[in-house]
């Protein structure tokens, strides 16, 4: 069979691609070689225990049967090499940098592209602690073509003096000493406020760097030692600046990361590490940061500028940059006790959702605090205030949810603590109980002040919030019907769908995919155990556009609720409550499956974004070709797969290929071969790394602006082979 040409790619494929760059994508897969997959996507492989129709469990590449008890099959998993006795002989002591290489998850989160990605943070925040002591103004982040990376701020410089502890000079011993750093607070302490607080965060890029090179310059000279793995190869050297440089001063660390410790994922994504640096810029107004990427290729080098003199207000603004604000950005600064909050929000009319980002000393508090739940409390109640003293508000005993008064508004709040208290060395939460009582009261205060000066932007916000309050209540009787109707019985579940028979859903999957004709191939393919099937008709609502009560009216988007037992929206989410706890997305390889793969990733995130966080949503990878020589048969992920598997075959070899142009044209051998089974498929597993990112790319693709679209893929066309777009 000849080899087809593949089929040109309209605007949609754009829409896959750019959520792309803001979620990212790790790989769950078996025996197929991570290089099968697309390119553009950021890959860490994991396994997770899974039944396969043969009866075993696979776990890890390794096999066990499955009808060993648990405590056998522990002791065969691990060949029973463990000792039974349990002595002083035991008991391990890790000194120095060993605790990081042994455990290196607990201190950069994980050693795949996150826990890469962190080892620059780590950096870059002990940079921006400059900036915020007042003592640096610019930033230069540079990645390597030999994938190391260097930041330079131009700081104070880290000294470089004897320590009268350690007896070695203070940088060796930042660098070289778990918990020894000047940010500990106190009369003692070098900065008043700082994102690190436990003298690790310097160390450990060092222990997990296969090399490092440190350099300081303070007092008119200059200092450079190297590190590899925590520990120093070189003395520390010093030589005197000329004489037009004695003033320069700052600090300088270049690291080349451990491939012993990173083995899944050595290359760091300029797109990830640029949305951190933006964030940073937005936070300190008075910093520039300067981002480089060099490559052999001149023409592949990039090269950005961050600095926002507006400081939240731009940050704002650009999060609705394809949005229609009801009015212009309320912010404004306070500090009480020490506390320093700074607060940027704007409601916009054409969003159904709400965006709200939380800082703490320039730190991104993924998983919220004590300064959002002031945020949010403040919010509700002093719109319910002002509305009841309104003519808006015409019924006084109506009162407006967080969720109503939410509906459409992005804001960034932005706190200084002297003393944070942050959960983990990731510091994803806040937790000082004294930092809400602070943002709440500011916010109560400034934002009363405002919409009394300005009651017809007051009159906007409760409009917004009364017609979010009536979609709820019009969408009611769905959602009772969503919250009452059990999941748990086979009368509740949509029609359509083939469930499995496991009740665990731990085990259990379900494949989401399009039309009768490729779930009929999946329902003969699946495993009937753990592996459930929910054919959709055609394409879901976009959501982005639409309120709650359209939603929710919309029977293929009821089906999903009720046949993966999500409950009603936002905060109600349940994962106890969930059918299956691997949702994956299964359609076809070509525009028409990009779209549709794309609504749906925009209903779980505006509709239940804890999925994302919980790591339940998956993609699955169909192949693209099927290629037969002899008795030989390979499939190819995509045309750089295939010209690889063409290239080893003799010029004269006699083989076949087959382009796959949906699910339904599969056999269900074949989609249980290449995409269903455990052992050898290829998933792709989402997650959020950059909220702010996210949010503008579903709301630049999804919504109603046009021409914010039309910018965006003018803008990302150089990620596209132009060739093959269909226009």
């Amino acid at each position: 069979m000849a080899l087809l040409k593949p089929p040109p790619l309209s605007l949609r494929f754009f829409t896959w691609r750019l959520v792309s760059s803001a979620i990212n994508l790790r790989y769950s897969c078996g025996c197929l070689p991570l290089s099968a997959s697309p390119a553009f996507f950021r890959a860490r492989p994991t396994y997770r225990p899974v039944r396969a129709s043969s009866g075993l469990l696979a776990r890890n590449g390794g096999v066990v049967r499955a009808f060993m008890s648990s405590s056998i099959a522990l002791e065969a998993a691990h060949g029973q090499t463990g000792s039974k006795t349990y002595g002083s002989e035991q008991i391990q002591v890790l000194e120095g940098l060993d605790p990081v290489r042994k455990r290196p998850g607990m201190y950069i989160g994980s050693t795949g592209p996150r826990g890469l990605h962190h080892l620059v943070y780590e950096i870059l925040d002990n940079a921006v602690d400059e900036a915020q002591a007042g003592f640096a103004s610019k930033i230069d982040v540079v990645l390597c073509a030999d994938n190391s990376v260097s930041i330079t701020d131009n700081g104070r410089g880290i000294p470089t003096e004897l320590h009268p502890i350690t007896k070695k000079s203070s940088l060796e011993t930042v660098l070289t000493v778990l918990h020894a750093g000047g940010k500990f607070g106190g009369s003692s302490s070098g900065y008043n406020v700082s994102g690190g607080l436990h003298g690790v965060g310097l160390s450990v890029v060092n222990a997990l760097s296969e090399a490092l090179e440190v350099t300081v310059w303070r007092e008119g000279k200059e200092y450079q030692q190297h590190y590899s793995r925590g520990k120093p190869v070189t003395n520390l050297t010093c030589h005197m600046l000329p004489s037009e440089s004695t003033s320069f001063q700052g600090t300088r660390i270049r690291f080349w990361p451990d491939h012993e410790v990173f083995t899944s994922s050595m290359e760091f994504d300029y797109n990830t590490i640029a949305g951190r640096i933006r964030e940073l810029a937005f936070l300190n107004p008075e910093l520039t940061i300067t981002f480089k990427k060099e490559d052999k290729d001149p023409i592949k080098a990039l090269y950005n500028e961050y600095c926002y003199a507006g400081g939240l207000v731009e940050y704002v603004k650009w999060l609705n940059t394809d949005k229609k604000p009801l009015h212009d950005p309320v912010s404004f600064r306070k500090e009480t006790d020490g506390i320093i909050v700074e607060v940027a929000l704007q409601w916009c009319s054409d969003a159904y959702t709400d965006t709200l980002l939380g800082y703490a000393n320039s730190i991104r508090t993924v998983d919220g605090g004590t300064h959002i739940d002031g945020m949010k409390a403040s919010l509700t109640r002093t719109i319910n205030n002002l509305g009841k003293k309104s003519k808006i508000m015409k019924e006084k005993d109506v009162s407006l949810s967080g969720e109503h008064v939410r509906e459409g508004l992005t804001c960034v709040i932005s706190v200084k603590v002297p003393n944070p208290e942050f959960e983990g060395q990731t510091k994803t939460r806040l937790g000082n109980p004294e930092v809400r009582r602070v943002v709440d009261q500011s916010v109560q205060e400034h934002l009363t002040e405002y919409l009394e000066l300005h009651p017809d932007t007051l009159d906007l916000i409760l409009s917004k919030s009364l017609n979010a309050l009536k979609a709820a209540l019009a969408a009611k009787r769905a959602r009772e019907l969503v919250r009452t109707k059990s999941v748990l019985k086979s009368s509740s579940l949509p029609g359509k769908l083939a469930d499995c028979s496991s009740a665990n859903p731990e085990e259990c999957e379900i494949f989401i995919v399009e039309g009768d004709s490729a779930g009929g191939s999946a329902k003969q393919a699946r495993d009937r155990f753990f592996q459930a099937i929910l054919p959709l008709r055609g394409k879901i609502l976009n959501i982005e556009r639409r309120d709650e009560a359209a939603m929710y009216k919309n029977e293929e988007i009821q089906n999903l609720i009720l046949g993966l037992g999500l409950g009603v929206k936002g905060e109600d989410f349940k994962k106890e409550a969930l059918r299956y706890h691997k949702i994956i997305i299964l359609t076809d390889a070509d525009v028409d499956g990009a779209h549709i793969r794309t609504l749906l990733l925009t209903f779980f995130y505006r509709y239940q974004k804890a999925l994302f966080d919980e790591g339940c949503i998956y993609v699955g990878v169909p192949p693209l070709y099927k290629v037969e020589r002899g008795k030989q048969i390979r499939y190819c992920y995509d045309d750089v797969e295939l010209k690889r598997l063409q290239n080893t075959f003799p010029p004269n070899a006699s083989y076949s290929i087959q382009r796959f142009k949906g699910l339904g044209e599969m056999m269900p051998v074949q989609l249980w071969e290449t995409t269903m089974d455990p052992t050898r498929r290829l998933l792709k597993q989402l997650v959020v790394e950059d909220a702010a990112e996210a949010n503008v790319v579903f709301s630049s693709l999804m919504g109603s602006r046009v021409d914010g679209r039309k910018e965006l893929i003018q803008n990302s066309a150089n990620f596209f082979n132009l060739d093959r777009l269909d226009i």
